[in-house]
Protein backbone atom coordinates (compact mmCIF):
# COMPACT_ATOMS: atom_id res chain seq x y z
CA UNK A 1 0.00 0.00 0.00
CA UNK A 2 1.43 3.36 -1.01
CA UNK A 3 2.10 5.97 1.64
CA UNK A 4 -1.14 7.77 2.44
CA UNK A 5 -1.71 11.04 4.21
CA UNK A 6 -3.41 10.81 7.59
CA UNK A 7 -6.50 12.40 6.03
CA UNK A 8 -6.49 9.68 3.36
CA UNK A 9 -6.20 7.01 6.04
CA UNK A 10 -9.21 8.44 7.91
CA UNK A 11 -11.24 8.51 4.71
CA UNK A 12 -10.27 4.93 3.90
CA UNK A 13 -11.24 3.74 7.37
CA UNK A 14 -14.52 5.63 7.21
CA UNK A 15 -15.45 3.99 3.91
CA UNK A 16 -14.33 0.53 5.02
CA UNK A 17 -11.13 -1.45 4.57
CA UNK A 18 -10.26 -5.07 3.94
CA UNK A 19 -8.44 -7.05 6.63
CA UNK A 20 -5.31 -6.97 4.45
CA UNK A 21 -5.47 -3.17 4.12
CA UNK A 22 -5.97 -2.84 7.87
CA UNK A 23 -2.93 -4.97 8.61
CA UNK A 24 -0.85 -2.77 6.30
CA UNK A 25 -2.11 0.37 8.00
CA UNK A 26 -1.21 -1.01 11.42
CA UNK A 27 2.42 -1.08 10.32
CA UNK A 28 2.32 2.70 9.92
CA UNK A 29 3.90 4.11 13.10
CA UNK A 30 2.56 7.65 12.73
CA UNK A 31 0.55 8.63 15.81
CA UNK A 32 -2.31 10.08 13.75
CA UNK A 33 -2.69 6.81 11.86
CA UNK A 34 -2.67 4.72 15.05
CA UNK A 35 -5.28 7.00 16.66
CA UNK A 36 -7.46 6.66 13.54
CA UNK A 37 -7.14 2.86 13.63
CA UNK A 38 -8.05 2.75 17.32
CA UNK A 39 -11.13 4.89 16.65
CA UNK A 40 -12.07 2.65 13.72
CA UNK A 41 -11.81 -0.53 15.80
CA UNK A 42 -13.88 0.99 18.60
CA UNK A 43 -16.55 1.92 16.07
CA UNK A 44 -16.57 -1.65 14.72
CA UNK A 45 -16.82 -3.06 18.24
CA UNK A 46 -19.76 -0.76 18.99
CA UNK A 47 -21.55 -1.90 15.84
CA UNK A 48 -20.97 -5.56 16.70
CA UNK A 49 -22.38 -4.94 20.18
CA UNK A 50 -25.41 -3.19 18.68
CA UNK A 51 -25.99 -6.15 16.36
CA UNK A 52 -25.72 -8.58 19.26
CA UNK A 53 -28.16 -6.57 21.38
CA UNK A 54 -30.53 -6.23 18.44
CA UNK A 55 -30.48 -10.00 17.90
CA UNK A 56 -31.61 -10.44 21.51
CA UNK A 57 -34.43 -7.94 20.98
CA UNK A 58 -35.64 -10.06 18.05
CA UNK A 59 -35.76 -13.32 20.02
CA UNK A 60 -39.45 -13.03 20.90
CA UNK A 61 -40.43 -12.23 17.32
CA UNK A 62 -38.24 -15.00 15.94
CA UNK A 63 -39.85 -17.50 18.29
CA UNK A 64 -43.31 -16.47 17.09
CA UNK A 65 -42.26 -16.57 13.44
CA UNK A 66 -40.69 -20.00 13.77
CA UNK A 67 -43.96 -21.28 15.23
CA UNK A 68 -45.96 -20.16 12.23
CA UNK A 69 -47.18 -16.81 13.55
CA UNK A 70 -46.71 -14.54 10.55
CA UNK A 71 -47.80 -11.14 11.83
CA UNK A 72 -46.51 -9.88 15.18
CA UNK A 73 -47.26 -6.27 16.13
CA UNK A 74 -45.16 -4.29 18.57
CA UNK A 75 -47.11 -1.46 20.20
CA UNK A 76 -45.94 1.54 22.22
CA UNK A 77 -47.12 5.01 23.12
CA UNK A 78 -45.57 8.35 23.93
CA UNK A 79 -46.89 11.51 25.56
CA UNK A 80 -48.38 10.49 28.89
CA UNK A 81 -46.52 13.09 30.93
CA UNK A 82 -46.80 16.38 28.98
CA UNK A 83 -49.13 19.20 29.99
CA UNK A 84 -50.22 19.75 26.38
CA UNK A 85 -50.80 17.83 23.19
CA UNK A 86 -52.02 14.31 22.41
CA UNK A 87 -50.86 10.88 23.41
CA UNK A 88 -49.63 9.03 20.31
CA UNK A 89 -49.35 5.29 19.83
CA UNK A 90 -47.79 3.26 17.03
CA UNK A 91 -48.19 -0.39 16.07
CA UNK A 92 -45.48 -1.89 13.87
CA UNK A 93 -45.44 -5.28 12.14
CA UNK A 94 -41.88 -6.14 11.11
CA UNK A 95 -40.83 -8.37 8.22
CA UNK A 96 -38.98 -11.56 9.11
CA UNK A 97 -35.76 -10.25 7.54
CA UNK A 98 -35.76 -6.97 9.46
CA UNK A 99 -32.14 -5.95 10.03
CA UNK A 100 -32.04 -2.34 11.25
CA UNK A 101 -29.80 -3.15 14.21
CA UNK A 102 -29.82 0.43 15.50
CA UNK A 103 -33.53 0.16 16.28
CA UNK A 104 -33.80 0.43 20.06
CA UNK A 105 -35.85 2.15 22.74
CA UNK A 106 -36.44 5.65 21.31
CA UNK A 107 -35.30 7.22 24.60
CA UNK A 108 -31.83 5.80 23.98
CA UNK A 109 -31.50 7.46 20.56
CA UNK A 110 -30.67 10.99 19.44
CA UNK A 111 -33.27 13.02 17.57
CA UNK A 112 -31.23 12.73 14.36
CA UNK A 113 -31.00 8.94 14.68
CA UNK A 114 -34.72 8.63 15.45
CA UNK A 115 -35.62 10.63 12.36
CA UNK A 116 -33.39 8.48 10.15
CA UNK A 117 -34.67 5.20 11.58
CA UNK A 118 -38.28 6.42 11.42
CA UNK A 119 -38.07 6.76 7.64
CA UNK A 120 -36.40 3.36 7.28
CA UNK A 121 -38.96 1.64 9.52
CA UNK A 122 -41.78 3.05 7.39
CA UNK A 123 -40.02 1.73 4.27
CA UNK A 124 -39.31 -1.76 5.61
CA UNK A 125 -42.26 -2.55 7.87
CA UNK A 126 -45.02 -4.86 6.73
CA UNK A 127 -47.46 -2.38 8.24
CA UNK A 128 -47.51 0.65 10.54
CA UNK A 129 -50.59 1.93 12.35
CA UNK A 130 -50.93 5.19 14.28
CA UNK A 131 -53.40 6.02 17.05
CA UNK A 132 -53.82 9.53 18.45
CA UNK A 133 -55.90 10.60 21.45
CA UNK A 134 -56.20 14.35 21.87
CA UNK A 135 -56.09 16.39 25.06
CA UNK A 136 -59.88 16.68 25.26
CA UNK A 137 -60.31 12.92 25.43
CA UNK A 138 -57.40 12.68 27.87
CA UNK A 139 -59.24 15.10 30.17
CA UNK A 140 -62.47 13.15 29.71
CA UNK A 141 -61.27 9.60 30.42
CA UNK A 142 -57.81 10.07 32.10
CA UNK A 143 -54.39 9.53 30.61
CA UNK A 144 -54.22 5.76 31.22
CA UNK A 145 -57.48 5.05 29.42
CA UNK A 146 -56.59 7.55 26.68
CA UNK A 147 -53.33 5.66 26.12
CA UNK A 148 -55.28 2.41 25.78
CA UNK A 149 -57.58 4.02 23.22
CA UNK A 150 -54.61 5.29 21.21
CA UNK A 151 -53.05 1.82 21.26
CA UNK A 152 -56.28 0.17 20.17
CA UNK A 153 -56.63 2.61 17.28
CA UNK A 154 -53.02 2.01 16.24
CA UNK A 155 -53.78 -1.73 15.99
CA UNK A 156 -57.01 -1.10 14.08
CA UNK A 157 -55.16 1.17 11.63
CA UNK A 158 -52.76 -1.58 10.55
CA UNK A 159 -53.43 -2.93 7.06
CA UNK A 160 -52.86 -6.50 8.29
CA UNK A 161 -54.40 -8.18 11.33
CA UNK A 162 -51.69 -9.23 13.77
CA UNK A 163 -51.86 -12.70 15.28
CA UNK A 164 -49.90 -11.62 18.35
CA UNK A 165 -49.26 -8.29 20.03
CA UNK A 166 -46.21 -7.35 22.07
CA UNK A 167 -47.03 -4.34 24.21
CA UNK A 168 -45.17 -2.25 26.76
CA UNK A 169 -46.92 -3.30 30.00
CA UNK A 170 -50.44 -2.34 28.95
CA UNK A 171 -53.66 -4.15 28.14
CA UNK A 172 -55.18 -3.27 24.76
CA UNK A 173 -58.90 -3.73 24.19
CA UNK A 174 -58.67 -5.96 21.11
CA UNK A 175 -59.38 -9.73 20.81
CA UNK A 176 -55.77 -10.62 20.02
CA UNK A 177 -53.39 -12.52 22.29
CA UNK A 178 -50.97 -10.10 23.93
CA UNK A 179 -47.55 -10.39 25.53
CA UNK A 180 -47.13 -7.63 28.10
CA UNK A 181 -43.53 -6.67 28.79
CA UNK A 182 -42.25 -4.21 31.37
CA UNK A 183 -39.87 -1.89 29.48
CA UNK A 184 -40.87 -3.69 26.31
CA UNK A 185 -39.33 -0.99 24.14
CA UNK A 186 -35.92 -2.23 25.31
CA UNK A 187 -36.77 -5.95 25.05
CA UNK A 188 -38.58 -6.31 21.72
CA UNK A 189 -37.46 -4.98 18.34
CA UNK A 190 -41.09 -4.54 17.29
CA UNK A 191 -41.87 -2.44 20.35
CA UNK A 192 -38.62 -0.51 19.85
CA UNK A 193 -39.69 0.30 16.29
CA UNK A 194 -43.12 1.36 17.53
CA UNK A 195 -41.55 3.60 20.18
CA UNK A 196 -39.49 5.37 17.51
CA UNK A 197 -42.45 5.88 15.19
CA UNK A 198 -44.71 7.14 17.99
CA UNK A 199 -42.04 9.52 19.30
CA UNK A 200 -41.25 11.04 15.89
CA UNK A 201 -44.93 11.41 14.94
CA UNK A 202 -45.70 13.18 18.21
CA UNK A 203 -42.62 15.41 17.95
CA UNK A 204 -43.72 16.45 14.46
CA UNK A 205 -47.18 17.29 15.78
CA UNK A 206 -45.72 19.41 18.57
CA UNK A 207 -43.50 21.25 16.09
CA UNK A 208 -46.67 22.05 14.14
CA UNK A 209 -48.42 23.26 17.29
CA UNK A 210 -45.40 25.43 18.10
CA UNK A 211 -46.12 27.42 14.94
CA UNK A 212 -49.82 27.80 15.80
CA UNK A 213 -49.24 28.59 19.48
CA UNK A 214 -45.88 30.37 19.78
CA UNK A 215 -44.52 31.34 23.16
CA UNK A 216 -44.65 27.93 24.85
CA UNK A 217 -41.56 26.40 23.23
CA UNK A 218 -43.53 23.32 22.16
CA UNK A 219 -40.95 22.55 19.48
CA UNK A 220 -38.30 21.95 22.12
CA UNK A 221 -40.28 20.66 25.10
CA UNK A 222 -43.00 18.65 23.28
CA UNK A 223 -45.49 19.89 25.84
CA UNK A 224 -43.59 18.86 28.98
CA UNK A 225 -43.54 21.30 31.88
CA UNK A 226 -40.21 22.99 31.23
CA UNK A 227 -39.38 26.47 32.54
CA UNK A 228 -40.12 28.10 29.16
CA UNK A 229 -43.43 26.25 28.91
CA UNK A 230 -44.49 27.27 32.41
CA UNK A 231 -43.47 30.86 31.72
CA UNK A 232 -45.61 30.79 28.58
CA UNK A 233 -48.56 29.50 30.60
CA UNK A 234 -48.20 32.29 33.14
CA UNK A 235 -47.85 35.01 30.53
CA UNK A 236 -50.20 33.82 27.77
CA UNK A 237 -52.59 31.42 29.49
CA UNK A 238 -53.94 28.13 28.17
CA UNK A 239 -54.07 27.01 24.55
CA UNK A 240 -56.72 24.68 23.08
CA UNK A 241 -54.23 21.78 23.30
CA UNK A 242 -53.52 22.03 27.03
CA UNK A 243 -54.68 19.22 29.32
CA UNK A 244 -56.99 20.90 31.82
CA UNK A 245 -56.91 18.03 34.32
CA UNK A 246 -53.11 18.20 34.65
CA UNK A 247 -51.34 20.33 37.23
CA UNK A 248 -50.30 23.13 37.04
CA UNK A 249 -52.66 23.74 34.08
CA UNK A 250 -55.71 23.08 36.27
CA UNK A 251 -54.71 25.88 38.65
CA UNK A 252 -54.93 28.40 35.81
CA UNK A 253 -58.51 27.59 34.85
Amino acid sequence: MEKLTIADVKTLLKNGVTSKQLEELKKDTRKGVQIAITSYEKRLAKIEQQKSDFKKRLEIENDYWQNGIEYVAGVDEVGRGPLAGPVVSAAVVLPHDFDLYEVNDSKQLSEKTRERLYRKILEKAVSVGIGITDNHQIDEVNIYQASRVAMKNAILNLNVTPQRIIVDAMDIDVPIQQLKLIKGDAKSASVSAASIVAKVVRDHLMEFYDKIYPGYDFKSNAGYGTKKHLTGLEEKGLTPIHRKTFEPVRKLI
